[in-house]
């Protein structure tokens, strides 16, 4: 496999250049830091008192398994790493990634504002005691169980899947069964974590294919009749 040539110098990135169409896509991160004060807010600076439960039957079926901590962390790696990605190598497919993110999580802003919603599937105490459940332990703390339908995990994860799918490095088998099986570890380690229920998973779907239409629909059908 040919190494991948980066598509944009970025040792010519002047704060005045910002503008350039060389560097405009860049403008497109900014959107990180409003969502992370829209989050901030809504999360720390303006709790709401009443929180709808959030739950199903399914839920008391899953099993609490700590070792799921491994792919849930790595979620922050496989978004962070397809960010990087495709700045160096592939700036439309960051385009389209970023389009996804703006409508998906702006539409799961929306949802936390309008219907805050809560989770109390956490284990009181843990039945094993080994470095996963120490972490968890002080996670759960850092971590509030508010605002968690839909999973900002499950979408994450999604639009990382959706953009490895349409990047022409990643179209083996391998790469697809390795951005797929990552994407499916970390939705289902949002449930076995009682991070979420599983209807948070399925409120994701939606949003999801929204914002896939909007993002991805004109390159998933182009050529076809």
């Amino acid at each position: 496999m040919e190494r991948a040539l980066p598509a944009v110098d970025y040792r010519q990135l002047r704060l005045s250049r910002l503008s350039d169409p060389a560097f405009s896509h860049l403008k497109l991160l900014l959107y990180w830091p409003v969502f992370g004060l829209a989050f901030l807010y809504v999360e720390r600076l303006s709790p709401v008192t009443v929180y709808a439960p959030v739950s199903c039957r399914l839920d008391s079926l899953i099993p609490f398994c700590e070792v799921f901590l491994i792919p849930y962390l790595f979620w922050f790696v496989y978004l962070a790493g397809m960010h990087v990605y495709t700045l160096l190598y592939d700036v439309e497919a960051f385009r389209r990634f970023m389009g996804f993110i703006i409508v998906s999580y702006t539409a799961a802003m929306a949802v936390y504002f309008l219907f805050p919603t809560c989770q109390n599937l956490r284990p009181e105490t843990f039945s094993r005691d080994n470095l996963f459940t120490r972490f968890l332990f002080y996670f759960y703390q850092f971590d509030t169980n508010t605002n968690v339908c839909p999973s900002i995990h499950v979408i994450g994860s999604a639009a990382v899947c959706c953009t490895a799918f349409s990047v022409p490095r990643f179209q083996s088998r391998g790469w697809k069964w390795a951005f797929g099986t990552t994407a499916v570890l970390i939705c289902a380690s949002t449930v076995f974590l009682k991070q979420h229920s599983v209807v948070d998973v399925l409120a994701a779907v939606p949003v999801c294919l929204a914002a896939w239409y909007i993002s991805f629909r004109k390159e998933a059908f182009r050529g076809r009749p």
